[in-house]
């Protein structure tokens, strides 16, 4: 289970809103890779997500203007 702590260790300077849409994608990304490859994922793509956020692997952006 995800814990409001993990948001925050992602969040830095960025709205909640924006974490929220970065993790999803990311996750939509880890599924169909996943599924992709044939294999069978024994953690939740979410969590993956996160992790990849938390370890610095992938970052958030800013909205190009």
């Amino acid at each position: 289970m995800l814990k409001p702590t993990d948001i925050d260790n992602v969040k830095g300077n960025h709205s909640k809103y924006a974490v929220v849409i970065a993790v999803a994608k990311r996750a939509r990304q880890i599924a169909l890779e996943a599924d992709e490859k044939n294999e069978a994922m024994t953690e939740k793509p979410v969590s993956v997500a996160i992790d990849d956020f938390i370890s610095g692997r992938y970052k958030i952006l800013p909205p190009e203007k």
